[in-house]
């Protein structure tokens, strides 16, 4: 069975219930999902793995610097799994969001992965990753569990099992 990680830093819980979310978007696709935080990797559990995805907040407009310490260090080679990138922030004023996605993305093509989101083509729309202000909650919780039905649908047509 093809193996998604999901990496999240989590202050509130909010990015961590988006993790949540995003795996079980996985499953539903048939695929095998660990959600971790950046304090507590499975590194086996993430070389193993097809895809990888990384949540953050947004702390003034960008990245955690836990999340970008770990996109800097990561000992394990991501070069050509699938990720994607999930981001919250903490008010519905929103602001940051796309940036923090955008480091994301940009640490992850740094390491030679393949970035896959969906982008608008499905019924819930994902442009650059799943985003929620505050708890994910209705349309923002759809967003995290679309994302990963993508990813792992994904996977499933570039590694078929």
């Amino acid at each position: 069975m093809n193996r998604v990680s999901i990496i999240y830093h989590s202050e509130t819980g909010n990015t961590s219930k988006m993790a949540e979310l995003v795996a079980e978007g996985v499953k539903k696709a048939g695929c095998e999902a660990m959600t971790m935080s950046v304090d507590a990797l499975n590194t086996e559990y993430i070389q193993q793995s097809r895809a990888v995805l990384f949540g953050s907040p947004t702390y003034y407009g960008t990245t955690s610097w836990q999340m970008k310490k770990l996109m800097d260090t990561i000992s394990v080679n991501l070069e050509g799994k699938l990720g994607a990138p999930f981001a919250s922030a903490n008010w519905k004023g929103g602001g940051g969001y796309e940036f923090t996605e955008f480091t994301l993305i940009a640490g992850m093509l740094i390491r030679g992965m393949i970035i896959y989101t969906g982008g608008v083509t499905n019924p819930v729309p994902t442009h650059f990753g799943a985003v929620s202000a505050k708890a994910p909650e209705g349309f923002d919780a759809e967003r995290c569990e679309q994302l990963g039905l993508n990813v792992a649908r994904k996977v499933q047509e570039l590694w078929p099992c």
